[in-house]
């Protein structure tokens, strides 16, 4: 618990920078819907009628002059690749930083073991992710109540609920990296984040590599799908479950048995 305590004020700066710069984001955009809310109507058609782009960012099925429909083809975005970069940085640095920092010659000294230590980093990154995600949701609410309009609150939980599964998975995808480096790989992590949301674009508009929707965590967590459907991808959501599972499970069995350096 005392290690949990230490990874969480740690990484407090980090949290607190990415989650208002993201929820801020966020916040304002949601101000604007209702300024914008008439010349959206007029353009919804437009965007609609954009073929592969329109489908890639889900507009073909809600119309982004809607509160719902505005939020999923926009906010929705925002947040998810800003929670995914966040996740990724965390996974990161969570336990290539001591070997960096060369502070393992304490770390590794107290009695507690490798396994654990990795364990309660490990719980720390998911305490840092569902933070992130209070947070966002706190600024959201806000703008909600602002703008004077709030989405279905089913599909706006059901939507969070798989922005933490998928923020997880890339975050332990990302814990697992840092087990196998002696060096914290931020560039990759975020590389790896962005990469994915890409995959997820591509396999919307290219029917030839639909298969990508099996590797990116985007797809069933997809803002669009989720408010247009009402439910989420549960055969996805059960695949993020076990990739999250097996790299937290990996990395702990790497970690146990690496040589780490002072």
């Amino acid at each position: 618990m005392t290690l949990l305590k230490h990874e969480l004020k740690r990484n407090g700066k980090a949290l607190l920078i990415w989650s208002m710069c993201v929820g801020a984001v966020c916040f304002g955009c949601l101000l604007l819907f209702e300024s914008l809310a008439e010349t959206m109507k007029s353009m919804a058609g437009l965007y609609a009628g954009m073929g592969i782009f329109a489908k890639a960012l889900g507009m073909d099925r809600l119309s982004i002059a809607t509160m719902e429909g505005f939020y999923s083809t926009e906010i929705g975005l925002i947040f998810a690749t800003g929670g995914a970069m966040y996740a990724a940085m965390t996974g990161a640095a969570m336990l290539s930083k001591e070997e960096e920092g060369h502070t393992g010659e304490f770390l590794y000294t107290l009695p507690l073991g490798r396994l654990a230590i990795v364990r309660w980093k490990y719980l720390a990154m998911l305490v840092l992710v569902l933070l992130f995600q209070a947070i966002g949701i706190v600024w959201e609410t806000a703008g909600f109540a602002l703008a004077g309009e709030m989405p279905a609150p089913r599909e706006y939980a059901l939507y969070h609920l798989a922005q933490l599964l998928m923020q997880a998975e890339i975050g332990s995808i990302c814990f697992l990296i840092s087990s196998l480096s002696r060096k914290k790989q931020t560039g990759a992590a975020l590389g790896l984040a962005v990469l994915l949301y890409l995959a997820d674009l591509l396999c919307r508009v290219m029917p030839s590599i639909e298969n990508l929707k099996y590797v990116t965590p985007y797809y069933f967590s997809n803002a669009t799908d989720i408010f247009a459907e009402g439910t989420i991808n549960m055969p996805l959501a059960a695949l993020s479950f076990a990739v999250t599972a097996a790299a937290g499970i990996c990395a702990g069995m790497i970690y146990e048995r690496r040589d780490l350096a002072a």
